[in-house]
């Protein structure tokens, strides 16, 4: 008899658009393709789905994408076996009826929340602890991180040779970047912007126009589209279109599959990023870059933003330190951003050799998907 493959449930509520989704597909298709699990992966909105998986069917109850099981989290839910681990992604709640389901098992799942991604110091003590039961089910808190003791980042198996092979290879960013229509100047610097509105970003455009480096800048198509609207004096920007204002061209670039956004940030010097995934992949890109922080109630985000800078600038001289930090300081309250960009300029070599340090030793713990698997090696 084959043996069977251990049986896991990822759910995932679509709450900011694609960041929820974006970890838990690519966290889902990484334990299918290099762990050999049959992986259920549960979202409740289809539709947000499609920008990430283009060929996923919007009204299919259930379908196989990349060797992922994708199955609608209906509101009405219908029976369903409960799995051997089962994810609830982000402290989503699991439906009523699916709860009942593990409490019946012969032999109880492994229940995990996946939490936020945090550099916090209390997440190393919290990591792997019992949270609340559910009758005799014991659910467990998992939570990524940047240190030893935490589940660590998302990575996939040759994800920074394939990067470092990418980088070493002129041709091959010349036809990527062919590819989405990207043709910078000789000598220009790339600069990819993804991010939530911010009222910072008028005087960070005009600090890239005034610089004497030419600067194309690439915006994925997104939130920040507003604000980049309402600099260039324009409305209704959409893919393809380009303006240029004295040192800046700015594109904006169609929305893209994970595969080539990562290939989109390997391609350029510098890299604004949001939320959660983005801000991890950009960490894989090993170039500097400013991270746009999801926006909490009373600012608690701004802590998480401080204790991430803390592990982020250690090595780097006091007044590299002090520019990358006062810009990303200045970015996450809408602050006035030119003085501060002109200070980070200064430092680039620095903080490009620091880029890639830190991603060196991020790459030394275990991956998340690698982390979640050998958890429930121990716990069973």
């Amino acid at each position: 008899m084959p043996e069977t493959k251990t049986r896991w449930d990822i759910f995932c509520t679509v709450v900011d658009n694609f960041g929820d989704i974006g970890v838990t597909w690519r966290l889902a298709r990484q334990l299918v393709a290099e762990h050999d699990l049959a992986v259920r992966l549960w979202v409740d909105d289809l539709r947000a789905f499609e920008r990430l998986c283009p060929a996923i069917d919007i009204h299919a109850a259930g379908q196989r994408q990349q060797g992922v099981e994708v199955r609608q989290w209906p509101a009405q839910w219908q029976p369903a076996e409960a799995a051997d681990v089962v994810i609830a992604a982000f402290a989503c709640q699991l439906p009523a009826a699916y709860m009942d389901a593990m409490a019946e098992r012969p032999v109880p799942p492994l229940w995990m929340n996946l939490d936020y991604l945090s550099a916090e110091d209390w997440v190393i003590g919290c990591h792997g602890l019992p949270s609340v039961k559910y009758r005799h089910v014991q659910k467990y808190f998992f939570f990524p991180g940047f240190q030893q003791g935490t589940g660590g980042l998302l990575r996939e198996h040759g994800l920074l040779e394939q990067r470092r092979q990418f980088q070493q290879d002129p041709e091959a960013r010349r036809a990527f970047l062919q590819e989405l229509g990207v043709d910078p100047a000789p000598g220009a610097q790339l600069i990819s912007l993804f991010a939530y509105e911010n009222t910072g970003l008028a005087s960070w455009l005009g600090a890239m126009a005034s610089d004497r480096t030419p600067t194309h800048l690439l915006v994925p198509e997104g939130r920040v589209l507003g604000d980049v609207e309402r600099w260039l004096g324009v409305q209704g920007l959409a893919a393809g279109a380009v303006h240029v204002r004295d040192g800046l061209t700015v594109q904006v670039l169609p929305f893209i599959q994970q595969e080539q956004y990562d290939r989109l940030l390997w391609s350029c010097d510098f890299n604004a990023v949001r939320g959660e995934d983005s801000f991890v992949r950009a960490q894989w890109a090993a170039r500097p870059m400013l991270w746009h922080i999801y926006q909490q109630e009373e600012d608690i985000h701004l802590d998480k933003l401080e204790a991430f800078l803390t592990l982020y600038t250690k090595g780097l001289s006091a007044p590299a330190s002090e520019a990358i930090s006062g810009l990303w300081r200045a970015w996450n309250v809408g602050g006035e951003m030119a003085d501060h960009w002109q200070m980070t300029r200064k430092h680039w070599p620095e903080l490009e050799k620091h880029a890639q340090a830190w991603c060196l030793e991020q790459a030394l713990q275990a991956d998340l998907a690698t982390a979640l698997v050998q958890f429930y090696g121990n716990w069973i």
